[in-house]
């Protein structure tokens, strides 16, 4: 029962929000608009050509899905499905769990092994070729090949601080299972791979509370009414386009100077709109959680109350409410665009404020690999015998631009290829 993210995920199967079945260039024009260009081609292609079989494949081996919403991305979510109603622990015998339950008995019937409890240390690499791994006591495991599948490096604040994704990751949200520190990255760059563009996380907004409430994660999130709403930072003063999504909302948050001071805004039309929309909303589950919500019938009266300048933030909001009316999002500074998040006038009282914080599930970026998810050296080309897959992978996700792809597809997608590829070359 160790906690991993796959273990603790909602167990959606989608490939950048949309269904696998979809066909292979709709989900490659998916992949290219959520990254906004910048996911490797011939990753991006790989992906989108193999998300279906991926699912077909975990239903061969006894993986049952259902549908989990009217929402087409839903369309394949592992039954039983997850709650995350009593915090982020409520898992055995539910999504994730029963899936790597499923796996391990496949994998024990082939005659495959899983060993719990034995650390990986280091790579061993003969002649230039990756030959297995060195483990607790010096011991050495011999191998054809070996896949690096560590999940990320979202729970090792020194790594998150190297990247740029915070410059405090104590005061980023761990929304994940803890167990993903890096260390196959970590391997592998010693043994002389490539990394792909650290930059760049899967996650939401959360409550700040939500740093010391785990009651408060891995929901509600609040992508909606900060994407709805505002997000402003201590001065009062919005710092991103709320309207890009909760993931680049939050991954805009986690790298302020404090990673913990932004604020949305919002007011009663945003709380009972997009605040009681989607799966396991805020409205009422974030107060009812211990989650702070602070409420006044004037801006000017919610500012005092958020300790946020009250000049600057009633400014901030009259030029919101004017250039939605006006059609003028982009003359914004910054500029906001017009989706995914539709902004929404701040206009009726009472107002509220609600504390944020970033919450992070899992980084986006890590060992260059190719189609094949073949591992790349410092000088670009293949690394024989090793390959990486899921969240231990760069080139199609995160940068700058953070585009979220999926993390349990592309998990699923590049293993096939892995396996695949060791079993023809290896």
């Amino acid at each position: 029962h160790y906690l991993c993210n796959s273990r603790m995920s909602s167990c959606v199967f989608h490939l950048a929000t949309t269904n696998v079945l979809s066909g292979p260039e709709v989900l490659e024009s998916a992949v290219h608009a959520a990254t906004q260009g910048t996911a490797h081609p011939a990753l991006s292609k790989a992906l989108a050509g193999n998300a279906e079989r991926a699912v077909r494949w975990l239903q061969e081996q006894g993986v049952r899905f259902i549908r989990g919403s009217a929402a087409p991305y839903h369309n394949f979510v592992v039954a039983p499905p997850a709650t995350h109603k009593e915090g982020p622990f409520d898992i055995v015998g539910r999504g994730g769990d029963v899936l790597l339950r499923t796996l391990e008995a496949a994998l024990v019937k082939r005659g495959g092994q899983l060993r719990r409890g034995v650390a990986a240390r280091s790579l061993v690499v003969e002649d230039g070729r990756c030959t297995g791994v060195v483990v607790d006591a010096g011991e050495r495991v011999r191998a054809r090949a070996v896949v690096i599948a560590d999940g990320g490096f979202q729970a090792n604040r020194e790594v998150l601080r190297e990247a740029g994704i915070s410059p405090d990751p104590s005061r980023v949200v761990q929304r994940n299972a803890g167990s993903g520190r890096g260390d196959g990255l970590r391997m592998a760059l010693a043994a002389g791979a490539r990394a792909s563009n650290l930059l760049g996380f899967y996650g939401h907004v959360m409550s700040r509370e939500a740093l010391k409430n785990d009651k408060l994660w891995p929901y509600p999130w609040l992508d909606l009414v900060a994407g709805a709403g505002l997000a402003v930072g201590p001065d009062g003063r919005r710092f991103t386009d709320e309207s890009r999504g909760g993931v680049y909302l939050a991954n805009r948050i986690a790298a302020l100077p404090d990673p913990a001071s932004a604020v949305a805004i919002f007011d009663q039309a945003i709380w009972d709109g997009p605040g009681a929309a989607f799966l396991n909303p805020p409205n009422p589950r974030l107060t009812h959680s211990g989650g702070t919500m602070l409420k006044a019938d004037s801006i000017e009266a919610l500012a005092s109350l958020a300790g946020l300048p009250p000049v600057a933030l009633a400014e901030e909001v009259r030029l919101h409410n004017a250039a939605i009316e006006a059609g003028t999002l982009d003359r914004l500074s910054p500029p906001r665009s017009k989706g995914p998040l539709a902004p929404m006038t701040i206009s009726k009282g009472p107002f509220y404020a609600v504390p944020l914080a970033a919450g992070i599930t899992h980084t986006m970026g890590g060992i260059a690999i190719d189609e094949h998810a073949r591992a790349s050296r410092e000088d670009g080309q293949v690394f024989p015998g090793l390959y990486a897959a899921g969240s231990a992978t760069g080139g199609v996700e995160g940068g700058e631009h953070a585009g979220y792809v999926g993390g349990l597809v592309k998990a699923c997608v590049t293993g096939l290829l892995a396996a695949e590829h060791v079993k023809e070359v290896a």
